[in-house]
């Protein structure tokens, strides 16, 4: 964790990368790969709260938690993150453990029969016991006192058993609110239901909106439908969220997604994905091991041109879908405007747009292409750039004369 830090405060920190989230089961001291060891033990204070193992997280020992690592990652000036799951310790059920705040124990207020089909560790928490608040409301105090700034809550947006779990959102909301620390809040795992973008909006930050995304063509391909769904609930503040980019070395101990591995996307298909993820407006999250970074993947991760899209555009919209031919659109806060053009299809082919298409009445436009970082001269009509199989393009417009 320290070393991938430091990686980004030194080349990914200039470009707007910022948050450092250590992922699943940090507090099971065994956890060796993407393989749960079913009901294993696991490191919990006496409030029913789980702490990080020190024997994969030294600087956890004494009962210190996240507060020297949190620490370590603000003095490289970013920010610090954590995944949990959803509910309270089954361990800390079965031993029926104190709250902290309120004379209810742990069996209280479990929802024993609200589990993770995927994961032994927890019990949901029911949200009309009394002590179900405190535990949630303890729970987030003792993030603030590690000084967390981001928390991604896992088995609660979706669920192959339950659905969603709208109360323990709710109760996962005040309790953030209560602490007084600004926490991003994440909703995992997708495909988070349409029906409920509301709550997610109200609530949350940011939510899944995709089950687990690997670098997979047919995944990346189905992800421009879940964006065309889910558009028009993005904004400031709460973002429908892609999952992880799938680039460079990922996988490492991932037993169920390939292993040890390079990412499988092709470099067009690479390009695809930034690109629409860029588009779009999802959060962008690397998934692989920053230190081994190539050139290229360094590129894709630090194009100024490309990253301003993301962090500045609005808009942001689907212009059509034709099979396999796919053309996104965005403003820029100066009048200009993004155009992003995809090929799906497994041949090269010309994928075309034309102004009047983009609300463009008629005028003259210089075209920028943005991954190139070079300009394709003056355009009066349209675009209509030859574009490999799996590949994208993203262009911004600058009008010379245009009504718009």
């Amino acid at each position: 964790m320290r070393g991938n830090a430091e990686y980004m405060a030194r080349y990914l920190k200039p470009f707007g990368w910022e948050y450092v989230v250590v992922d699943i089961q940090w507090y099971e001291p065994s956890a060796d790969s993407s393989k749960y060891h079913a009901f294993a033990p696991l490191v919990m204070d006496e409030y029913s709260r789980l702490l990080p193992a020190p024997e994969r997280f030294p600087s956890a020992a004494k009962g210190q938690g996240f507060r020297p690592l949190a620490d370590y990652v603000h003095s490289l000036g970013l920010k610090f993150g954590i995944h949990i799951m959803r509910g309270i310790p089954r361990q800390a059920v079965h031993a029926n453990t104190p709250i902290l705040g309120t004379d209810k124990r742990a069996r209280d207020i479990a929802h024993t029969n609200s589990i993770c089909p995927w994961n032994t560790d927890m019990y949901g928490v029911d949200a009309h016991k009394e002590g179900a608040q405190a535990y949630y409301d303890s729970l987030f105090a003792l993030y603030a006192e590690w000084g967390v700034d981001f928390v991604k809550v896992d088995d609660i947006a979706a669920s192959r058993l339950y659905d969603c779990h709208p109360d323990e959102i709710r109760m996962i909301r005040r309790a953030i609110d209560k602490n007084g620390r600004p926490m991003v809040l994440s909703l995992s795992p997708g495909p988070a239901p349409l029906e409920y973008a509301e709550l997610f909006r109200k609530h949350a930050n940011m939510w899944r909106m995709t089950d687990d995304f690997w670098d997979d063509w047919h995944l990346l391909r189905a992800m421009f439908e879940r964006c065309e769904k889910w558009m028009v609930h993005s904004g400031p503040g709460h973002w429908p969220d892609a999952d992880m980019l799938p680039l460079g070395h990922i996988g490492i101990r991932n037993v169920d997604a390939g292993g040890d591995r390079w990412t499988r996307f092709t470099k067009d298909e690479q390009v695809t994905l930034m690109t629409l993820w860029v588009i779009f407006r999802s959060p962008l999250f690397f998934g692989g091991e920053l230190r081994d970074n190539d050139a290229w993947t360094w590129s894709l991760l630090t194009n100024e041109e490309v990253l301003t899209v993301h962090r500045q555009s609005y808009g942001n919209r689907q212009v059509y879908r034709d099979e396999d031919r796919v053309c996104w659109m965005a403003y820029a806060p100066s009048g200009d405007i993004y155009v992003a053009l995809f090929n799906l299809s497994d041949v090269p082919a010309t994928i075309d747009v034309s102004f009047p298409e983009l609300g463009v009445a008629s005028g003259r436009f210089w075209v920028r292409d943005l991954w190139a970082r070079e300009d394709l001269g003056e355009r009066t009509d349209g675009l209509e750039p030859k574009i490999p199989a799996h590949g994208a393009v993203l262009y911004k417009l600058s009008s010379t004369e245009a009504s718009i």
